[in-house]
């Protein structure tokens, strides 16, 4: 007999293939059954979801919520979305390893996305144990950061590492897959990882590539130099034979937009030239980050409380400011980035406005408003950069070979300050606007890249699927109601439209609303299915 059955639905099994009516039988978390279920006496509980559609969970290859879930274990904010599964310990940042030498500068590194983090662990595995014992209305599957790799042997510093202490690294990476993590993650915009070499980068990716891991990359340039950018990710595939994800693939700054045909054509090329490398994307025209990577490299040597240093001093700052205003992308940026949170401080006034806005308050030309903004904010500033185009947005978002990522974190809503909608609202936006109200892509397609695509890249085939023996992490959403109702003005908003989420079975989400179950667990590569 069946713990439950959804019956009546329409079921996309996330492979791609064609919508069928079935019911769908689960027992012992994992589908038990797919087809004509008897309505009585063939399940403990028989749930009627005629009208709805009936998929597996979505899994989301690209959030930071590593950083914010212990503030929101029970994950409303995805759970309202159908999403199961955050793949965490992207663009570089994971809060392990934690060496003592070194870990007041891993703390201050990630700080802008820290939301109560306890710091009680050393490793991969310790930083899962922890996560394990919180209430979980979510899978968390974490990798490991470069960067962090990085601050655990270097600190911040702007070198090269020596043969030993590349060595190091790559050891402190392979405790880590040991420990389960699903990847090696780099974010090359951020220092310290923009003082990394590509040699360096290959180096401790093919540990990665040892353990059958993927590498998620950030990469170094996303606007000018966007070719180059992929190129060296690309050339990590083909020297050590890793995995390689493109992560959050865009093209920034006007002068880019249009490029994104000939980004998605070069990474095509290497794929059929036998490097399996592939991407995934937001489906938004803004990204948000921190408002330090807006800094020449050299200035961010040493960390936040070197920055201060350095902003304490007049000279330096002329020189951060004529190096800003000899950008040429410099002169269409202030307009476009929106303080999105910042801690309590002078300028936390200024949440939700953009840098344009606020130069002009505080009599400062837009570079300097930028460097007293940080100076007074003590470097922890978030923000929003409405610098992409929405026709490269869709260009990607049509091709089925570029996965639905969201780029967000874990949230209690309603809550403070002006976050990306990204983080309430990524996998509804596209069920509902591209695919519903557009028809931009078909729904198999859309739930393919949000399911079975990203399960690929990790290497899972009993997740990301609904089929006899995969485990019973399972979304169903009425395809006339979906809809996001967070934007950038008003951020604090849950998706509408799923009915239910489930995780091994267990309702999560349901008729709407959340139920308080604590079904979530840390997915640890190799145990895939526990």
């Amino acid at each position: 007999m069946h713990d439950l059955v959804h019956g009546g639905g329409t079921i996309i099994d996330g492979t791609g293939a064609p919508a069928r009516s079935a019911d769908v039988g689960i027992r012992g978390g994992r589908i038990a059954e797919i087809g004509s279920i008897a309505r009585s006496g063939a399940a403990h509980r028989y749930v009627d979801v005629s009208g709805a559609v009936v998929c597996p969970g979505f899994i989301d290859l690209h959030s930071h919520a590593d950083y914010t879930v212990f503030a929101a274990p029970d994950a409303v904010t995805q759970a309202a979305q159908g999403v199961t599964t955050l793949v965490t310990g992207n663009c570089g940042f994971s809060p392990f390893p934690v060496l003592p030498e070194h870990a007041e500068e891993l703390r201050s590194h990630g700080g802008f996305l820290d939301d109560g983090l306890t710091w009680e662990w050393s490793t991969a595995g310790e930083y899962a144990a922890a996560v394990d014992r919180l209430p979980l209305g979510v899978n968390i599957v974490p990798q490991v950061g470069h960067s962090s790799l990085r601050i655990a042997v270097l600190g911040l510093d702007d070198r090269r590492p020596d043969d030993r202490e590349l060595a190091r690294m790559r050891g402190l990476a392979r405790v880590a897959f040991a420990d389960g993590v699903a990847g090696l993650s780099s974010g090359l915009i951020y220092a310290p990882a923009s003082y990394a070499a590509p040699g360096e980068l290959a180096a401790v990716a093919a540990e990665a590539a040892r353990f059958g891991r993927v590498y998620s990359t950030h990469i170094r340039d996303e606007g000018d130099h966007l070719d180059r950018g992929i190129d060296e990710a690309i050339e990590v595939g083909r020297r050590t034979g890793v995995r390689v994800e493109v992560s959050h693939l865009k093209a920034v700054g006007p002068a880019n937009w249009g490029r994104i045909g000939a980004a998605m054509e070069q990474i095509a090329a290497a794929r059929r030239d036998g490097v399996d490398v592939r991407a995934d994307q937001y489906p938004y025209a803004a990204g948000s980050t921190t408002l330090t990577t807006r800094l020449p490299g050299w200035s961010m040597e040493g960390g936040v409380p070197e920055l201060l240093r350095r902003l304490a001093d007049p000279g330096v700052c002329d020189r951060i400011v004529a190096e800003l205003e000899a950008d040429g992308i410099w002169s269409f940026l202030p307009p476009r980035i929106v303080v999105a949170d910042t801690p309590e401080g002078p300028f936390r006034r200024f949440v939700g406005q953009d840098l344009a806005t606020i130069a002009a308050a505080i009599g400062e030309p837009p570079a300097g408003a930028m460097l007293e903004v940080l100076r007074r904010q003590r470097g922890i500033v978030s923000i929003i950069m409405h610098g992409m185009a929405e026709d490269d947005v869709r260009l990607a978002l049509a091709d089925p070979a570029v996965a639905v990522a969201s780029d967000g974190w874990v949230l209690h809503c309603p809550g403070e300050g002006m976050p990306h909608p990204r983080s309430f609202g990524t996998f509804v936006r596209v069920l509902g606007r591209y695919v519903r109200d557009e028809g931009l892509l078909d729904l198999r397609t859309a739930v393919a890249k949000m399911t079975s695509l990203p399960a690929s890249r990790l290497g899972w085939t009993d997740r990301g699927v609904l089929r006899p023996g995969a485990v019973a992490d399972v979304a169903c959403f009425d395809p006339e109601r979906v809809f996001d109702l967070s934007t950038f003005d008003e951020p604090w908003q849950l998706a509408e439209g799923v009915v239910h989420t489930l995780l091994r079975g267990q309702f999560v989400w349901k008729d709407g609303a959340p139920t308080g179950v604590a079904a979530g667990q840390v997915v640890r590569t190799g145990h895939v299915g526990s």
